[in-house]
């Protein structure tokens, strides 16, 4: 149940990233976003659901292009 939660919000934020990325004209949150949005349908566990939601939601700060 966890993980359909999780998924939910990283979908949630992912497509909020796409759509900035793609207004600002900006392909790192538009790469996360997408990455967000499709990542937990290949991941399991809740751990590694966590582990890769939180790098993809900073690496739009920590990566800019």
């Amino acid at each position: 149940m966890s993980g359909l939660i999780i998924g939910f919000i990283a979908g949630v934020i992912g497509v909020a990233y796409f759509v900035y990325g793609k207004r600002a004209v900006k392909l790192t949150p538009m790469i996360a976003g997408g990455l967000l949005c499709v990542y937990p349908y290949f991941t399991s566990s809740t751990l590694w659901l966590c582990v890769i939601g939180v790098a993809l939601l900073a690496a739009p700060f920590l990566i800019d292009y």
